[in-house]
């Protein structure tokens, strides 16, 4: 390898030369600049061994393109020289194969001739068979000797389709004419033969030449066969059609079963004197039980129009429509098992074994079907007389001691007369009809729900005695109820569309049915809070009968709170042993939590005016309640149990609204500033309204509160507050009126409590027992923002989706007044929103399995 100045030259070649770097390395010291010369000359030298190795390698490419070029000249003549071979090939071909098509045209010529001449012998042949073959033919006619006549009859069929093509030669013309008219002919005999034997009563006598004229007329063709099975039908149910006319008394709905009679007769004479006759291929029977059913279906439809549009006014009796047709199901049944079950022969076996189509479903008794309407009408009254029996009746029976797992006894005596009303009407109809039954199901399901259920709810006046409330076994009775109902809708509504056509599943919806019931659940848990509720109304008094304007400084948990605490887990621990499932004991929870955080807000705003210490003390007692509030759902359960997650988040989340109330309560009006500041962070918003009312339950003088209202609208306009909302929620439903102990929550607080104005400061240390039936039936009419989860921060006009009570069309049923189209729809929407809020815990209407943290 090249060497410059001890520097390998292959450097030189390197993409990354660097100059700089090789002249620092060939004169790295100032002493080796005397060898510049030297360097310079090895460069050149260098460069020059470069120029001439380029000038060889160019001058060997030169010389290998020329090569090249010389190659492929010298192929393109051999290409030349191969396309010239090939074009002389393929002239010798075609010369060979015009040597060879000369050779073989007289072969060609003579094959043809062969054939056409087979051809001609063939059909001179065929001409000869069928002359002789109509000649005897004829013969054998005119003498009835009809089974050879069918054979032959076949053979001159068949030996005609070969002579079709020929038809324009007169003497085949002629003699298909001729065919055609003995065809005609033997058609004709064979029926007078049939109209005469079975007219002089000769059927024994001929029974063996009216077989063989059987099949004559099976190779006559299908028309043939038609025409003989329709004369005989016809003739067969003439005395019928003369005994059962519409229009007698034969032929009336009563002597209904002297029809079926009739043609079973007719059936066992056909298997005695006439099945030997007819080809069992034929199905004559089967087609005689068609004629029959068809002419029995057509005259029924006339007798029930008859009997609807009668002069005198009486309507057709529904037992004996249901009698009729009963028999008429009874007979179908058994010309279904008849001809069903007998073995038939089909090209196609799939079809034969797999496809089997009723034959006579229906075809008696469709007449019944538009008729159907009255005996549904009539299960509807017998429905319409059972509700008010079953409100008269007592919760259980007086001998029968009291269960949680109870139900009232006329549910299940309800559904049992539903099944019983199904199957029998999946065994008349699966049309229309069953459409009908189940809108009747409905309708008394709905009534139900409202007038036995709800009624139980309510208060019930009994002369002159005070008005009873229904007591917690009353209550527990009519949830298990509610939940029976519930589930047995829902199965219900499977069990009809199994049984109703295809085509009409669609129009059955109990839905709306199961989601009123599940209203009744909600109002039966909401019963039971308000037991808690009305127990535990001492606490609250002894509170609001606390100076909390007096109070000065702030000590331990107040005396009402433990009291109040002590009556709540002991009106619980009493409700939840009658509860047996975990679903409801935790919608219990649930609502009573919140009903307690929504009268302890009540009774705060009834306890003004409040002192600073006072708001203090109170927010104390309020982490007491709560923590009380959280051991509620281990009351029943072991020591060390946890409370539920989502249990904890609830209680939590209902108790921390009041601290943004209390927090402000706390702040001393003086400075004024401190007080709207401290107004502007809890409350957080703009509202006027609102900021009097902290001024009212603080009890700040009318003439000092202008000045506070200015200050608030003043520092309410900066920046900083710009995004504060217009109401809060936790205000504007309070109403604080001015006289003294007149303060209570608005509509939003709950939608029962509400309802019903269950605050507690309606309570006058006494509970009112109208209050309690009236708020019941008032919350399934007005609606609910959200049931299951009462909210602080509702609206005093009818919640968004609630649905407002109407002004008219009601109806009174005994002491409650129920409004029945609003009602229904709103125990529907009071069950939605129950199923929507007990879906977080286990499966709604299920046992203690698959629960989540609602169970204990």
């Amino acid at each position: 390898m090249t060497q410059v100045n001890g520097i390998a030259s292959s450097s030189l070649d390197s993409a990354a030369y660097d100059p700089i770097e090789h002249l620092n390395a060939i004169f790295s010291h100032p002493s080796t600049l005397s060898s510049v010369a030297k360097a310079s000359q090895a460069l050149q030298s260098y460069q020059y061994e470069l120029d001439n190795e380029i000038t060889e390698v160019v001058s060997q490419q030169s010389a290998s393109d020329v090569d090249s070029i010389q190659r492929i000249q010298a192929a393109k003549v051999e290409l030349a020289d191969l396309f010239q071979k090939i074009e002389g090939v393929r002239e010798r071909a075609l010369q060979t194969e015009q040597a060879i098509t000369e050779m073989t045209a007289d072969i060609k010529r003579l094959d043809n001739t062969k054939r056409n001449l087979t051809l001609s012998m063939t059909a001179l042949k065929r001409l000869q068979m069928l002359t002789t073959a109509y000649e005897q033919l004829r013969g054998l006619s005119d003498t009835r000797q009809y089974r050879e006549c069918a054979q032959l009859l076949q053979a001159v069929i068949q030996l005609m389709a070969h002579f079709k093509s020929y038809r324009s030669i007169d003497q085949i013309a002629t003699l298909s004419r001729n065919v055609a008219d003995l065809q005609r002919e033997l058609l004709e005999q064979v029926c007078e033969d049939f109209e005469v034997t079975f007219a002089k009563s000769e059927i024994p006598q001929r029974k063996g030449m009216l077989a063989e004229a059987c099949l004559v007329m099976d190779a006559l063709g299908d028309n043939a066969r038609s025409r003989l099975i329709t004369w005989y039908c016809n003739t067969q149910l003439r005395e019928y059609r003369q005994v059962f006319r519409g229009n007698d008394e034969a032929g009336s709905l009563d002597n209904i079963s002297r029809r079926y009679s009739w043609f079973k007769r007719m059936l066992k004479t056909y298997d005695d004197e006439h099945a030997f006759i007819f080809p069992s291929y034929w199905r004559v029977n089967e087609m005689l039980a068609n004629a029959f059913c068809e002419a029995t279906r057509d005259d029924f439809k006339g007798i029930l129009s008859r009997s609807i549009r009668r002069a005198d006014g009486q309507s057709l009796d529904v037992n004996l429509l249901l009698s009729c047709l009963q028999e008429t199901l009874d007979f179908e049944h058994g010309l279904e098992r008849r001809f069903v079950n007998t073995s038939r022969a089909s090209t196609d076996t799939m079809t034969s074994n797999d496809e089997k189509l009723p034959l006579f479903s229906h075809a008696i008794s469709e007449a019944f079907e538009p008729y159907l309407s009255l005996w549904v009408e009539a299960q509807d009254r017998q429905l319409s007389n059972m509700i008010p029996r079953y409100r008269q009746q007592p919760l259980r029976p007086p001998d029968e001691d009291f269960s949680p797992q109870m139900v009232i006894p006329s549910s299940t005596e309800l559904f049992h007369f539903y099944r019983l009303t199904l199957a029998q009407c999946a065994k008349l109809s699966t049309g229309g009809r069953l459409v009908e039954l189940s809108k009747v199901f409905a309708k008394y399901l709905d009534q139900y729900a409202q007038q036995i259920l709800l009624y139980y709810l309510s208060e019930r006046a009994s002369g002159q005695t005070p008005s009873r409330t229904p007591s917690v076994e009353d209550i527990v009775l009519v949830l298990n109820t509610a939940d029976y109902c519930y589930n047995t809708c829902t199965q219900l509504e499977e069990k009809i569309k199994s049984r109703i056509d295809e085509s009409l599943k669609t129009n059955i919806d109990l839905q709306s049915q199961a989601d009123a019931f599940m209203g009744i659940a909600s109002a039966a848990v909401r019963a039971l809070v308000r037991k808690v509720e009305i127990d535990i109304e001492p606490g609250w008094r002894q509170m609001r009968n606390t100076g909390w304007s007096k109070l000065e400084s702030v000590g331990d948990q107040s005396s009402y709170v433990a009291e109040t605490l002590r009556r709540i887990k002991a009106k619980v621990a009493e409700i939840l042993a009658m509860l047996h499932k975990q679903q409801y004991a935790r919608a219990f929870y649930d609502n009573l939590v919140e009903s307690l955080a929504n009268a302890y807000v009540s009774n705060i705003v009834q306890c003004r005016p409040i002192s600073e210490a006072g708001a203090e003390q109170m927010l104390l007692d309020s982490y007491v309640l709560k923590k009380g509030f959280e051991e509620l759902i281990t009351l029943t359960s072991s020591s060390g149990t946890a409370a539920p997650a989502g249990y904890l988040k609830r209680v939590s989340a209902s108790m921390s609204r009041l601290d943004p109330l209390l927090k402000t309560l706390q702040v001393r009006p003086s400075p004024p500033e401190a007080l709207v500041q401290a107004y502007l962070i809890h409350v957080a918003d703009k509202s006027d309204t609102n900021f009097r009312k902290i001024l009212d339950l603080k009890g700040v003088r009318k003439a000092d509160q202008p000045h506070l209202v200015e200050l608030f609208q003043a520092h309410r306009a900066s920046p900083r507050n710009e995004n504060l909302p217009m109401q809060s929620a936790l205000l504007t439903p309070l109403v604080v009126q001015s006289s003294s102990g007149g303060a209570h929550l608005g509509a939003g607080i709950g939608s029962l409590s509400h309802a019903a104005n269950l605050s507690t400061s309606n309570l006058q240390g006494r509970f009112d027992p109208a209050t309690f039936g009236s708020a019941i039936m008032t919350a399934a009419r007005d609606g609910v923002d959200r049931l299951g989860t009462p909210t602080l921060g509702g609206s005093s006009n009818t919640p968004t989706g609630a649905i407002s009570p109407p002004t008219q069309h009601q109806t009174t049923e005994g002491p409650v007044t129920v409004t029945q189209g609003n009602l229904n729809d709103n125990l529907r929407n009071i069950g939605k929103f129950f199923k929507r809020d007990m879906s977080g815990f286990g499966r709604f209407g299920g046992g203690v399995k698959g629960t989540d943290d609602g169970g204990k």
